[in-house]
């Protein structure tokens, strides 16, 4: 795990919270947490059963009045990602799930010093250009320098690939001081290093075998959404990639292999949640279905991290005089 790094105390909220991967990562980089909100019951029930002390508000953010918490710190969110994804229609702002108003609304309202926002791969595609210079210019005029960047969560130490999209913004004045984190080496576990002693811990005699042939990091997990996906490993093409590294991906085991086990194993929630970067100790509520989408949807803590004590280090820094910041996009 990540350790807090030490310095001024910095104060942050949680847009869509869901889990809680990318609050763990925000909280593990220095932040204290004033405020997370998240409209699904069963994710409000994971962040409150892991973090008693967190002020959870279980509304749409659409409804949420944001004027308790102006001039916070950083403003964070995983902003739902079937507008923008491969595997759904590629909507964009006429999905009505589409929630960057309603951040744009927030943003303008709170006036954080710092922004952090967490999507899909498929909002970088040409298709969405013109959105996202209008999402960073809208968000430039209120005092902003923004950013989109591609991260992989397998340069952060996490045992999948998984590619993300964050999009930045800082206050003009300490934006200067803002630098994307860089990979860490050495290289990701692979899935049978990372799940071996789970995979063994009811004798199955064919542990030893299985963990040299995960020998890769995994693919990408799907977590899917309230409309579409269960709790299985995603689609044909990636239960096949899972079936290359001894993984049967067609559901989720309720415990790992017995002593007398034969054939591919499945994963377990407490493994899936491992290779999504999770402390053994973090607890999901809800029965299979809604544990695994929480799990599967998650911003992996420690690419959360990363990010964030960037972000943290950013805004410890005296600020300086700027008059105006060219966009990026």
């Amino acid at each position: 795990m990540a350790s807090v790094i030490k310095g001024k105390e910095l104060t942050s909220l949680e847009l869509c919270a869901g889990g809680g991967g990318q609050a763990l990562g925000i909280e593990q980089a220095g932040f204290v947490h004033k405020g997370l909100v998240e409209i699904d019951h069963h994710c409000c029930n994971t962040l409150r059963l892991n973090r008693p002390h967190w002020q959870v508000f279980e509304q749409d953010i659409e409804e949420f009045d944001g004027s308790p918490f102006e001039g916070i710190d950083l403003l964070a969110g995983g902003l739902p990602c079937p507008p923008f994804s491969k595997a759904g229609k590629q909507l964009g702002k006429a999905d009505d799930r589409n929630l960057f108003p309603a951040a744009i609304r927030l943003i303008e309202k709170i006036r954080p010093r710092a922004v952090m926002i967490e999507n899909v791969r498929g909002i970088l595609d040409a298709i969405f250009e013109d959105y996202r210079l209008y999402i960073s210019g809208q968000i430039s005029k209120l005092g902003y320098q923004t950013d989109w960047r591609l991260l992989n969560a397998s340069d952060y130490r996490v045992a999948q690939l998984r590619p993300r999209v964050v999009f930045i913004a800082i206050c003009y004045e300490y934006a200067s001081a803002f630098k994307w984190p860089t990979p860490n080496n050495p290289r990701p576990l692979t899935v049978g290093e990372t799940l071996f002693d789970i995979m063994a811990s009811r004798s199955w005699k064919g542990a030893l075998s299985w963990r040299q042939q995960a020998d890769e990091i995994a693919p990408t997990i799907v977590g899917g959404s309230k409309k579409h996906g269960g709790p299985d490993l995603g689609p044909t093409r990636a239960r096949k990639a899972w079936a290359t590294l001894g993984v049967d991906g067609l559901g989720i085991a309720d415990e790992p292999p017995d002593a007398s086990y034969v054939g591919m194993p499945r994963l377990t929630l407490p493994m899936v949640a491992r290779l999504q970067g999770f402390p053994d100790d973090w607890v999901f509520s809800g029965k299979k279905t809604q544990a695994y989408r929480q799990i599967g949807n998650a911003f992996p803590p420690p690419v959360a991290y990363a990010v964030a004590s960037q972000i943290y280090s950013c805004l410890n820094k005296q600020a300086i005089p700027t008059i105006k910041h060219q966009i990026q996009a």
